[in-house]
């Protein structure tokens, strides 16, 4: 993985912690409603396994996931990119809102070389 300061390192986690929180509210929200929920939860299980992946390479937190649901997180993780670029596209230059995109589009950067580093690595 790319070099990164511990303190870029805490920002993207944090943002991949925010990603995950609003993920699960989504999800409780759906469940609540009777709605169908499985694309959120799809998501849900990608951003946890991505925040995973982060936190063992950079801070050697444990990570034992199955390569095949590394490489599902990865496809997903992936898919969830372009709409957050889009929406960084979208936002107000200098606005929170601006800030907050740029470091959830570092985040899943990183979170995707992360599990790329875990399905090479894979025994």
């Amino acid at each position: 993985m790319k070099a990164v300061s511990p303190e870029r390192q805490t920002l993207l986690i944090k943002s991949m912690q925010s990603t995950l929180s609003k993920l699960e509210n989504a999800y409780k929200n759906m469940i609540e409603k009777g709605s169908n929920a499985t694309l959120v939860k799809k998501r849900l299980d990608a951003v946890k396994i991505a925040l995973d992946s982060l936190e063992n390479a950079w801070h050697g937190a444990d990570f034992s996931y199955e390569k095949e649901n590394i490489l599902e997180a990865r496809k997903v993780i992936i898919g969830i990119l372009p709409s957050v670029e889009k929406q960084h596209e979208n936002a107000k230059e200098g606005s929170p809102q601006k800030t907050l995109l740029e470091r959830r589009i570092a985040s899943i950067e990183a979170a995707i070389e992360a599990l790329e580093v875990h399905t090479i690595n894979f025994k």
